[in-house]
């Protein structure tokens, strides 16, 4: 049962479910704990679920987490009591453990060493593996998600130093990992040798500096000389200055997020040394270059696929329109529509202008299908506005693999691209023609050959992973 818009947005959206983003701060005699709330504020399209934050004085840790949005999470009162010169944030997207308190990061228990406080942006392969192995050895855990299974292994870590001890951590985790850690002295920023998620740091304007999982959110607060942090690196935020440690070397094969071009990064953000904006941009291009068609208006689905749509305009010449208005609130509404109103599903969300689509022939330009639930529902809505031809246009290839490196894009099962062909998801959603972008062309857009994962595509997986690995795993072992 739908019990409100937000669940229904959520349960029914086309799109992969956003990952997660941290932010970890050095910033002496400011206010870190505000820093840290806008940053994770400019994080907040990678998830919605829950935020936290928390703050080192020197002497002691303190944190404030809950569920829902920052805005909901923190007020003016509780970041008050979050005082100090070091802080991590969290903003999150359950990929492993459900969407539970107990699952707020940032995560922070007492070692032998110490406090730490620990935020996670990825998925581990092996965390049932390791999870396994440390509950063998007495090891308690208060949590389902992979995030504690590496908190815990560096609470028994060997090493004189924070540092020493995340370098003899590091090799046993396998998968994706942008990380932020806080002790009472330092802060810390690791990201996995395949470079899978996005985590940058830069210089604040007092002389501290600063790592999150966006550029973006690091101009934000002010922040100059960004760069990326390098797949394997470990970095340290303290009074001794910024410190760079290669910990692990880059695999060969690096295995960069490919869906962060497409879908989840901010626009104005920079991945893999390239504006996103631009990326999308050139991805309309090459879908209107793999297959040229006659048309009237080209309408983008809102947010994310706008540049596309301002590229495939550019060079078909067809003209740029907006064809979408989107309500940006109703997925975060806690009241629950009546029953007639939940009968109109997608109308809760958008709206069609349909002076700009009636008796035109229609480009639609979407950056993915992923169930199949809400495309159809759009192209419906467009019909229903006078459109005479709809052609739909998906800016990445069909998803045909589930994502195990931090993206909840679904089981086997709910795939629609792993069930039908594409000319069976043409008729699904009712358009008049469908096409995706190659991965070959896409890779065109992004301008590179390789580095990048592009599984969920092509089913080829830069490492081992479980198949059966569903996000609720460790939930469902307490059950059985």
């Amino acid at each position: 049962m739908i019990e409100n818009a937000f669940d229904y947005v959520t349960e029914h959206s086309d799109h992969p479910k956003e990952e997660c983003g941290v932010v970890g701060i050095f910033a002496p005699d400011d206010h870190v704990a505000r820093m840290a709330y806008f940053s994770l504020f400019a994080l907040q399209h990678r998830g919605q679920e829950a935020a936290g934050i928390a703050v080192s004085d020197g002497k002691r840790i303190n944190i404030h987490k809950g569920v829902g949005l920052v805005s909901q999470v923190f007020n003016p009162d509780n970041l008050n009591q979050l005082y100090g010169d070091y802080c991590i944030g969290h903003t999150r997207y359950s990929t492993t453990g459900s969407s539970t308190a107990h699952n707020a990061q940032p995560y922070l228990i007492e070692t032998f060493y110490g406090p730490i406080a620990v935020a996670h942006n990825g998925n581990l392969v092996n965390a049932e593996e390791i999870r396994k192995e440390l509950l063998q050895h007495g090891v308690g855990f208060s949590s389902t998600s992979d995030t504690e299974v590496i908190t815990m292994l560096l609470a028994g870590a060997q090493g004189d130093t924070w540092e020493e001890r995340i370098h003899e951590v590091m090799p046993k985790l396998r998968g994706a990992y942008s990380m932020v850690i806080l002790t009472l002295d330092g802060v810390f920023a690791i990201r996995d040798p395949w470079g899978f998620r996005p985590l940058s740091v830069g210089l604040l304007p007092s002389g501290g500096h600063a790592v999150a999982s966006e550029s973006g959110a690091l101009h934000t607060i002010g922040c100059t000389a960004v760069r990326e942090v390098h797949p394997g690196e470990i970095i340290s935020l303290s009074n001794s200055a910024l410190k760079v440690f290669q910990s692990v070397a880059p695999k060969e094969n690096l295995a960069l997020c490919t869906f962060e071009h497409i879908y989840f990064s901010r626009p104005d953000s920079i991945w893999d040394g390239l504006l996103v904006h631009q990326v999308r941009t050139r991805l309309g291009e090459e879908l209107y270059r793999q297959k040229p068609i006659d048309a009237d208006v080209v309408i983008p689905v809102p947010d994310s696929s706008i540049p596309a749509a301002i590229g495939y305009s550019k060079i078909s010449g067809i003209p740029y329109n907006v064809g979408f208005i989107k309500n940006r609130y109703i997925g975060r509404t806690f009241i629950e529509p009546t029953d007639s109103l939940r009968k109109q599903g997608i109308k809760l969300k958008f709206n069609v202008i349909e002076q700009n689509v009636c008796d035109k022939r229609v480009v639609m330009i979407d950056d993915s299908i992923v169930r199949g639930n809400t495309t159809g529902a759009l192209v419906k809505l467009v019909r229903e506005a006078g459109a005479k031809e709809i052609h739909l246009r998906i800016t990445c290839p069909p998803i045909a693999h589930p994502c195990y490196m931090g993206v909840d894009m679904g089981t086997y099962k709910e795939l629609i691209a792993h069930n039908m062909t594409i000319d069976q998801i043409r008729e699904h959603t009712g358009s008049d023609s469908l096409e995706f972008l190659t991965v070959e062309n896409m890779m065109q857009a992004i301008g590179k050959k390789s580095g990048y994962c592009n599984a969920c595509f092509t089913g080829q997986y830069p490492l081992d992973v479980n198949h059966v690995h569903i996000k609720a795993g460790f939930e469902l072992q307490h059950t059985v």
